[in-house]
């Protein structure tokens, strides 16, 4: 490795691309391409940067197995940054096995890394767990062996898992390790990634009714929340639980309605008449509409009934909790139909539709004319043609979405 690649690299590893780009951006030797890729991956310009990591790929002969595989590692990172999240998996995980067997133990946890954070995009949660601590076991007791980056992206990746998982205690104690990582490293980006995440933790992230009363409330309100003897109609998770059971109705969606219509009532009853708008859409109730609500009542006691009852009244019905003195409503801090939508794009990176698709668990199609939708209420913006069209949107003001993003069920 000649001076000129040695000082690029070094300015990369301090991020520090315009330094590299100096240094290189005149040559097309592999080495160079690479170092260029990656140079112009941190400015941004993602396109260019994956033709030239690619290109330099290309340029390294068979024998080099250790730089190619590095070049297959840059561009899975490249690609992550752009949030294209459908890149072959099987490529990154040849390539880390290269790395580890040619004595590279660095480069092979950087690319763990970045599987378990497309993982995390997609709202594994568990596999994201499950890899993060394999990986830290395997390594060492901690990630404190790895480079000040890195360890950085593992607490930032451990508190990505614990805000999903609602546990922010957690989230903030890795998060301070996350931050006095990125000092030791000394790269400004990641710091700002650091502090970014800081805030969306210290912002509301829910909104909490109780007896017809709405106020924000935070991620460590939610947390105090659940523990407590207090009936939850979680409309952020689509459960109904109290400190010691949760019955899942997200494949439920009319019980589930119905649920949160009596929670957002109590301790009053809801109309008959209401509970067949909301629940199925009716605009004039009649006989078969009255059955039928008859019939999904009794489903929904049946369901709740370790939890609460759902009681008859004269005009309609009400929640009569088993063992809480109180019913609460926990909504989403934004009520949107495409809310979940807009919380992936809110981290103010671009996105492709079919990324978006893989981490809503949603068909491109519908995802397009979602996007089409909110493009035309001034929401998002589109940048690009065909399939390299990607869509963003400024982070949403005042809020985090940590209870918009995706997350396993309550149940699971």
């Amino acid at each position: 490795m000649d001076s000129l690649i040695a000082a690029a690299a070094r300015a990369l590893a301090a991020g520090d691309p315009l330094g590299a780009l100096n240094r290189v951006a005149l040559r097309d030797d592999a080495p160079a391409l690479a170092l260029r890729g990656i140079a112009l991956a941190q400015l941004g310009d993602f396109a260019r940067a994956r033709a030239l990591v690619r290109g330099a790929a290309r340029a390294f002969g068979p024998r080099e197995a250790v730089a190619r595989a590095r070049c297959v590692v840059a561009e899975a990172e490249i690609a992550l940054a752009a949030r294209d999240l459908g890149w072959p998996a099987k490529a990154l995980d040849a390539a880390r096995a290269t790395l580890a067997a040619h004595g590279d133990p660095v480069n092979a946890a950087h690319a763990r890394y970045l599987a378990i954070r497309r993982l995390l995009l997609i709202g594994r949660l568990d596999e994201a767990a499950h890899a993060l601590s394999a990986l830290a076991t395997h390594a060492a007791p901690d990630p404190a062996p790895l480079p000040p980056a890195l360890r950085a992206a593992h607490e930032l990746i451990a508190a990505g898992i614990a805000m999903r998982r609602l546990q922010p205690r957690a989230a903030r104690a890795a998060l301070a390790r996350a931050r006095l990582a990125a000092r030791d490293a000394g790269i400004p980006a990641l710091a700002a990634e650091v502090e970014h995440a800081r805030a969306v933790l210290d912002a509301p992230a829910a909104r909490l009714v109780a007896r017809g009363q709405a106020r924000p409330v935070l991620l460590d309100e939610v947390e105090t929340l659940l523990a407590s003897p207090v009936l939850v109609v979680d409309a952020c998770r689509h459960a109904v639980r109290d400190a010691g059971h949760v019955v899942c109705l997200a494949t439920r969606p009319v019980l589930f309605t119905l649920a949160r219509a009596l929670a957002e009532a109590w301790p009053a009853d809801v109309p008959r008449d209401t509970l067949i708008a909301l629940a199925f859409r009716a605009r004039h109730a009649d006989a078969s509409h009255r059955a039928r609500l008859r019939v999904e009542i009794g489903r929904l006691r049946a369901l709740l009934r370790a939890l609460a009852g759902v009681d008859a009244t004269p005009r309609g019905f009400v929640l009569s909790p088993r063992r809480a003195r109180e019913v609460v409503l926990l909504a989403r801090p934004v009520e949107d139909k495409h809310a979940a939508l807009l919380a992936c794009l809110a981290d103010g990176e671009s996105w492709s539709s079919s990324a978006l698709a893989l981490a809503l668990g949603a068909s491109q199609r519908t995802v397009q004319r979602a996007l089409d939708a909110l493009a035309a209420a001034g929401k998002v913006q589109p940048f690009g043609h065909g399939r390299a069209r990607r869509w963003m949107t400024p982070p949403g003001p005042g809020f985090s979405t940590t209870l918009l993003l995706p997350a396993p069920l309550p149940s699971e």
